[in-house]
């Protein structure tokens, strides 16, 4: 009887010391995954140029200043009978552009 309980209890020890083993292995092979991964996206982050914001401006922004330039350049061609005072118009609107766009959305501003 005696015998027969210290083969089960070996057994049952043999196979605790076997998952722990399995649990353990698997932990490490994680961890290696893990650090492959995190030097394979390293290299990768190396090769690739770092992402910027090109743009300072927001979409509404931008959308707005080419509404009131489309606005501008309507208004200038209702109003106005000659081309030379529609196209000098429309040119210094867009030659001023920059400028004001810069004064008045500036980035301190958002």
């Amino acid at each position: 009887m005696s015998k027969e309980r210290a083969q089960r209890r070996e057994a049952r020890e043999a196979d605790s010391a076997r998952r722990v083993a399995e649990a353990r292995a698997r932990t490490e092979r994680e961890i290696e995954a893990r650090r492959r991964r995190a030097r394979r996206t390293a290299a990768l982050r190396s090769l690739l140029p770092r992402r910027r914001r090109w743009s300072r401006r927001t979409r509404e922004q931008r959308a707005i200043t080419v509404v009131v330039l489309l606005a501008i350049a309507v208004g200038a061609y209702v109003l106005l009978d000659s081309w030379a005072p529609r196209v000098g118009i429309v040119l210094l609107a867009l030659l001023a552009t920059p400028a004001i766009v810069t004064m008045i959305l500036d980035r301190s501003t958002r």
